[in-house]
């Protein structure tokens, strides 16, 4: 039977060898003597589990460091060709499919644009089979290294027992759009391989955490600003992240109308698709037949010009109204969760950003609550416009990692008794 706490020996070795491949992801190099103190295990329970990872080709030797008195002492890191992970964001301007090794480096990748309201479910899902074909194509990895495909999308994700991940993209025109499974219909990978699917908020927000300026963070709101805008919320409670509708506040009673159909959206006038609109109604003129990324960085050109030059005075207003549109929106996240750190992301969010950040704190900090408002930083990402790409790859990255480093699951083990489990864990 179980141990008191329910947990088995091999929970315990599942347990073990996630400490051990965690702090040699995310620290290492690192010698079996290092490993002790940053795992909590002790040295035979360090030296057994390395040895299991070094035979599942897991880990490998990363040169030696000299040691006080004794023999030189071996590091030890993740080998990163061990295994390969697909990232995939469906964006509001392009399909981008990047393949990454274990160690998240890119190996290849490739983007199809998407055409203005092309949003058609068949399209998207052609793109991504495609995608997917190319890189695989491109760099060949063996399959059974394959960990999975991680896919971000606009709207809510939804998992559900039958048809697995469904999209509620509401301002796409998705309606409970079964994805998972009309992937898996014309996927030409092998069964074995797992999808992750999840709102791109929510990724950009993990790779933030993870590899960003979210690092070392306990309570944190990374800010997806694209065409539209989202936001994902970590707390240590929700320590992978929680995607949140940010963009879909009222901030406006009987404002603009959304892109979802409600009124007065704070989206309705911070995403880059509605300020672009709004630019255009005041008399702006922006570029015609350009994608919304062009067309934004000719706006900024126009408001910010060289010395010299007269700026554009509507492009320059629509600018400055946004940032206080922002930065009243990020106040009510400030007042509402209190995150000790506010990131901006998002292709648009980057660009923008360097203009008028400072404009943005100022205005977070003049709607919010003194008190919240003194604690928490509000800055850029730090990963760049594939941060959504990352956070997706991250998804089977972080359940290969909770199984232990293992595909899946082997066969259970017949359960020992309470005093065996209590005298393994006092091992570890």
């Amino acid at each position: 039977m179980a141990g008191r706490n329910g947990r088995t020996v091999r929970d315990l070795r599942r347990g073990n060898r996630t400490a051990v491949l965690q702090r040699l992801y995310f620290d290492g190099p690192l010698s079996r003597f290092e490993l002790g103190p940053a795992t909590g295990l002790s040295s035979g329970s360090v030296s057994n589990v390395v040895a299991d990872l070094v035979a599942d080709g897991l880990v490998e030797e990363a040169g030696s460091v000299d040691s006080d008195g004794g023999r030189p002492r071996t590091l030890l890191r993740v080998a990163p060709g061990s295994g390969h992970m697909i990232g995939v964001d469906v964006g509001e301007t392009r399909v981008r499919v990047e393949l990454f090794d274990l160690t998240l480096t890119e190996l290849a990748r490739t983007e199809r644009p998407l055409e203005a309201q092309r949003y058609d479910v068949e399209v998207i899902t052609g793109h991504i089979r495609d995608g997917i074909s190319e890189v695989l194509a491109a760099a060949g990895p063996a399959p059974q290294r394959l960990l999975g495909v991680g896919i971000g999308v606009p709207g809510i994700v939804e998992h559900t027992p039958d048809r697995g991940a469904v999209v509620h993209g509401q301002t796409i025109g998705w309606d409970a759009v079964p994805l998972e499974a009309l992937l898996r219909a014309g996927s030409q990978l092998p069964d074995f391989v797992p999808y992750f699917i999840d709102n791109g908020a929510k990724t950009l927000g993990q790779a933030e955490m993870w590899f960003g300026a979210g690092r070392g963070a306990g309570n944190a709101v990374v800010v997806l600003f694209g065409s539209g805008v989202g936001a994902c919320l970590v707390t240590p409670e929700v320590e992978h992240g929680r995607a949140v509708e940010w963009g879909h506040l009222t901030v406006r009673v009987r404002g603009r109308r959304c892109r979802c159909g409600a009124l007065g959206c704070l989206e309705a006038y911070a995403g880059a698709e509605s300020l672009l609109a709004r630019w255009r109604e005041e008399g702006g003129r922006p570029p015609r037949d350009t994608d919304e990324e062009t067309a934004l960085t000719a706006m900024l050109a126009s408001a910010y010009p060289p010395e010299g030059t007269a700026a554009d005075p509507v492009a320059l207003a629509v600018l400055e109204e946004t940032a206080e549109y922002l930065g009243a929106g990020l106040s009510d996240l400030i007042n509402l969760f209190q995150p000790e750190r506010i990131l901006i992301g998002g292709w648009a969010g980057l660009q923008l950003g360097a203009r008028f950040l400072p404009a943005v704190r100022r205005h977070a900090t003049a709607y919010a609550l003194r008190h919240p408002a003194q604690k928490v930083t509000i800055d850029l990402g730090r990963l760049g416009p594939d941060a959504v790409t990352v956070g997706a790859a991250i998804l089977p990255l972080a359940d290969f990692f909770a199984r232990g480093g293992r595909r899946t699951d082997p066969v259970p083990e017949t359960h020992l008794p309470a005093w065996q489990t209590a005298l393994e864990e006092r091992r570890s």
